[in-house]
């Protein structure tokens, strides 16, 4: 997919709140990008728009924030303090990619070969000024939400 240019923050949580109709129980996102890149910001545009109102802060000292929604419950994880993918496993997160929870997972990558496959990645870069990011569909599921988004 062609990169959709992000201008500024507002773009970014935008984004986020266009995935929320068509993110559904089970589903994995995985979220790429060097720090800073607008991973957790994306999150939050997509719990706004899902009808969290409270806070939404980066799971980088906590490993993962919870949200219990009307509709599901959604994990938002950061694995940027791993530094071996078997600490996924030491953390016990097995058991929540269990087909009922949705996954948002910032730094997949750290965690390489345990998590299960992703349905949608998105890779966020800054480019000056703004934002990049790539959504590519690696399952029926991430292609139908992506088919879901309006046209940029």
């Amino acid at each position: 997919m062609t990169p959709l240019f992000l201008p500024d923050e507002n773009a970014t949580l935008a984004l986020g709140a266009a995935l929320a109709p068509g993110l559904a129980p089970g589903m994995v996102i995985t979220l790429r990008g060097e720090l800073g890149a607008g991973k957790t910001t994306l999150v939050r545009g997509l719990l706004r728009a899902l009808g969290h109102a409270g806070r939404v802060k980066s799971p980088t000292y906590t490993l993962v924030e919870v949200y219990e929604l009307s509709r599901l419950s959604l994990y938002h994880f950061d694995f940027y303090r791993f530094h071996d993918p078997s600490e996924w496993i030491d953390a016990g997160f097995r058991d929540i990619f269990n087909g009922r929870n949705a996954c948002l997972v910032e730094w997949p990558e750290r965690a390489q070969g345990q998590l299960p496959p992703a349905d949608l990645d998105i890779a966020l870069a800054v480019t000056e000024p703004g934002r990049s990011a790539t959504l590519v569909a690696c399952s029926p599921a991430g292609e139908r939400l992506l088919a879901a988004l309006p046209p940029s």
